[in-house]
């Protein structure tokens, strides 16, 4: 059986939240700067759908609250099943919150340019 699916080719739940983890984070870090950001809560997640060994996933995240020292993301997983080539299904669903940090793992206050609530880093291109 191979490592991050079970028996009926479903791909594991944990590696799937790993993945929500990492594509919330991206934009918290980039609204703060680059700076470290920590996950302290995840508020909810939803399994809407199994991932299947060969679905194609893109996972989208928008910032919904931004706090003096918090940023909570709205994350959704679709996948592209492989077998229906142009039919994409949600997933999953997730509401995580990430607290800046400094070197010593403290909270500190995010960076946030007073005139721009959306920086370019955050806005799509083209």
């Amino acid at each position: 059986m191979p490592g991050d699916c079970n028996a009926n080719g479903d791909i594991f739940g944990g590696w799937v939240m790993s993945q929500v983890d990492l594509a919330g984070c991206v934009l918290a870090m980039r609204l703060a700067g680059g700076n470290r950001m920590a996950t302290v809560a995840v508020k909810e997640f939803i399994f809407k759908q199994p991932v299947r060994v060969g679905d194609v996933l893109s996972f989208y995240s928008c910032v919904t609250r931004v706090g003096r020292t918090s940023v909570t993301v709205d994350v959704e997983v679709f996948a592209e099943r492989m077998t229906h080539q142009g039919e994409y299904v949600k997933v999953t669903e997730a509401v995580l919150t990430y607290v800046a940090i400094d070197a010593h793992g403290n909270s500190r206050p995010l960076d946030l340019p007073a005139a721009d609530p959306a920086p370019a880093s955050l806005v799509p291109q083209g």
